[in-house]
């Protein structure tokens, strides 16, 4: 996905993550905290609201248990294929400069989509876990470079300026 996923992947495996594997929803402290906060925000309506529901389905994945699993995976599956198609329609019909490397990311993260389609299929329930927490590291990266320059774009070419967003409970590190 990116080099911040894979950087956090390899964090977690250093400090002996055990929680991989496990069936129990929410016993992986990463999986609890991802939730919406207003960080996120970019400041193009409906990019938050796509994203909004991103992260509630990203949560209910890792929230869920084995037995509904499937199902939230599915949800997600839909539901990127509509966000992501939205914003690649976005950039292509604004002539968005960065289109190309955005909609590689996009179609990066389809691929394991499908390829985890087909093993949770087979009943690999935990390949499906491993892409909702990959997913769940991913996106605030995502988010803060790529989707930033475009929400900002989009908000110049809408409204006539850069976006103006009010965080409420950002917090700076």
């Amino acid at each position: 996905m990116n080099n911040q996923a894979n950087n956090k992947q390899t964090a977690d495996e250093q400090a002996g993550d055990n929680n991989a594997g496990d069936n129990n929803a929410g016993d992986n402290k990463a999986e609890a905290a991802f939730a919406w906060t207003d960080a996120y925000l970019l400041g193009y309506g409906p990019m938050d609201d796509t994203h909004r529901e991103f992260v509630q389905i990203v949560s209910a994945m890792l929230q869920a248990d084995d037995a509904s699993f499937t199902s939230h995976f599915k949800a997600f599956a839909l539901h990127a294929e509509r966000h992501f198609g939205e914003e690649k329609q976005w950039m292509e019909s604004s002539e968005f400069p960065a289109r190309e490397c955005h909609i590689d990311e996009h179609t990066a993260v389809m691929k394991s989509v499908r390829e985890v389609e087909v093993v949770l299929d087979q009943g690999d329930i935990d390949a499906g876990r491993s892409l909702a927490r990959a997913l769940a590291d991913w996106f605030p990266g995502h988010a803060d470079y790529m989707d930033a320059a475009l929400s900002h774009w989009m908000a110049k070419r809408s409204y006539g300026g850069k976006p103006l967003v009010f965080r409420r409970d950002a917090v700076k590190a």
